[in-house]
């Protein structure tokens, strides 16, 4: 299946610049695009092959040498394409490489199509960095008798020489490659990317005309827009503590207008003691949320760690595991129906699998079956951490995300149910690996499904507040992301590794960031100036504004509210002072 991300109007965004790495001069365009079809023929290298020496393998296999034990060589289809086929391995590494100069605090994406030589099996990009470091950079179930797409990254955090290579577990396929690529970005590039990304999937000129009741044009004219209600759903985690803060709740209500509770749904919060439900402390959250017009996500109704259960699950049989869950799912749904816009059905569902081993490999069927049947209206989310965020971690990576999309949506009963993809987002000490991130995105986009990223924040480090808001950014210009939770808050309500406040309200620098972005996409007040024929042209992002417009000729502003979406059309709006 190829899809191109919502917002785009053909198979990817083009966005020119001019790209000047030391490795020549180029015109590029970041294709969103992905696709996880196996396909005949593997399509031309993006980028040209970027700083990959002969990718399309048009030079035999010159530049490309033997990874590890044995053989390469070049293999030719039916058609006359030329590639290149590692055999006679012996590890998992065996491949075929390239010695690549990586420069640190470039951005590397790479791309690839991969067969093996029978059945299926997964093969990854590596990079062996100083000191025989292995770093993934992305993996693809690779199939034999057609092509699938590799995609992936590497955001280098040093200055080096380092091998590209690849590995397939089973040692006794061939790996075949066509098309490789890798092209580096500076963060300067990466940005401008970003903001002409967001310039297109999130914003639309509006132009306004200014004059007075005769029709003459009043130059000098200020049009201010100040958003009302912005479309693009950011906002944070809250917890009990904005029950007793009245300083908590001021601070929330005025930056955000979307949450969810970091642990006051959950099932070890509403029934500790067995048979004794306890659901005040989030029915009392839920009224606030109201109170403010905040929107909720039901977060979670069954999560698959057994350390996250209530004490007393652990000690069931499984006919009376079963009846619990059944009933948690009845109780919680059912309470919250149509108050909640959306449900963390089964929480972490590829890295954990205890209903599963007790209760048999229909168990998430089931939740999610039983969860639709109760609220068959809210978007039924799988909601996992490591899909974007590490790309060392190969139980949660976007082919198997994928594959877990394939199966839930193959259960019986769940025909008609919005799912949403959920990436919690926790990034750990370090760079964020905004190139991986970026493959993953567009790769999980085929599935045609929202993405959300649920639960993000960044460890404590001297760059805490400047890898947030990369990541923040990063997911608000992806074509394909609808929403972003972050989990963070301020300190005197707990959040003290991801603090964007301090015990007395005053913004950490991760606040200023949040703040800032805030006002960046659309809070404003925005001013313009209306030129010679009155004429304004601004872009805002979509969402809901109040316009408020003044001429120093008039002692009345002219007052007027405007809604802005993707659909709207760049036509002239009238406004004359009198």
């Amino acid at each position: 299946m190829k899809v191109c991300a919502e917002g785009c109007n053909s198979l990817f965004i083009t966005i020119f610049l001019l790209l000047i790495s030391g490795y020549g001069v180029h015109s590029l365009s970041y294709h969103y695009s992905a696709t996880t079809d196996c396909i005949a023929e593997a399509e031309r290298a993006e980028y040209g092959g970027g700083i990959i020496v002969n990718p399309g393998f048009d030079e035999n296999i010159e530049g490309w040498r033997v990874s590890g034990k044995g053989s390469i060589k070049e293999g030719i289809s039916n058609e006359g394409n030329r590639f290149i086929v590692a055999h006679n391995r012996e590890q998992p590494l065996d491949s075929f490489s390239q010695k690549l100069q990586l420069r640190k605090g470039v951005l590397y994406t790479f791309s690839g199509w991969f067969q093996v030589s029978e059945g299926s099996d997964t093969v990854s990009v590596m990079f062996r960095a100083k000191g025989n470091e292995l770093i993934r950079g992305g993996e693809v179930m690779a199939k034999h008798g057609c092509w699938t797409l590799l995609k992936g990254g590497i955001t280098a955090n040093f200055s080096s020489t380092v091998e590209i290579l690849f590995e397939s577990k089973n040692s006794s396929v061939e790996i075949w490659a066509d098309n490789i690529s890798l092209q580096p970005f500076t963060k300067k590039q990466w940005r401008s990317l970003q903001d002409a990304s967001i310039e297109k999937v999130r914003m639309k000129k509006v132009r306004f005309q200014v004059t007075d009741e005769n029709g003459t044009a009043l130059n000098g004219a200020k049009v201010i827009t100040k958003g009302a209600k912005l479309n693009f759903p950011f906002g944070c985690g809250m917890n009990h503590f904005i029950l007793t803060s009245k300083d908590y709740q001021n601070w929330f209500a005025s930056r955000f207008k979307i949450t969810t509770f970091t642990n006051e749904m959950k099932w070890y919060s509403t029934e500790r003691i067995q048979g004794q439900e306890d659901y005040s402390i989030a029915d009392a959250m839920l009224t606030f949320a109201k109170e403010k017009g905040i929107s909720v996500r039901g977060h979670n109704i069954l999560w698959d760690d057994e350390k996250y259960l209530p004490q007393w699950i652990k000690t069931l049989s499984p006919e009376d595991l079963k009846k619990a869950a059944a009933k948690r799912t009845r109780s919680v749904v059912s309470r919250y129906k149509g108050q909640v816009i959306a449900w963390d059905v089964m929480n972490e569902n590829l890295h954990f699998h205890f209903f599963e081993d007790n209760l048999g490999q229909n168990a998430s069927a089931k939740a999610y079956a039983a969860t639709f049947a109760l609220d068959p209206g809210t978007q039924m989310f799988l909601n996992e951490f490591n899909t974007i965020e590490y790309s060392g971690d190969k139980i949660g990576s976007p082919v198997k995300y994928i594959q877990k999309v394939k199966e839930i949506r193959s259960f019986p009963g769940v025909a008609g149910m919005s799912l949403a993809i959920g990436l919690q987002g926790h990034f750990a000490v370090g760079q964020p690996n905004l190139a991986y991130m970026r493959s993953s995105l567009d790769l999980l986009a085929t599935t045609g499904l929202p993405i959300w990223l649920t639960e993000v924040n960044v460890d404590p480090q001297p760059s805490q507040a400047e890898y947030l808001e990369q990541v923040l950014r990063e997911a608000y210009s992806h074509p394909a992301v609808a929403g972003i939770i972050m989990f963070a808050g301020p300190a005197q309500a707990g959040f003290m590794q991801s603090s964007l406040a301090d015990e007395n309200f005053r913004n950490t620098p991760s606040g200023d960031v949040v703040d800032k972005l805030i006002k960046d996409w659309g809070t404003g007040p925005n001013v313009a100036t209306a030129d010679g024929r009155g004429i304004v042209d601004i872009s805002l992002h979509h969402g809901d504004y109040d316009v408020t417009v003044i001429h120093p000729l008039f002692h009345s502003p002219r007052k007027l509210n405007l809604s802005v979406n993707r659909d709207f059309s760049l036509e002239t709006i009238d406004v004359k002072m009198h």
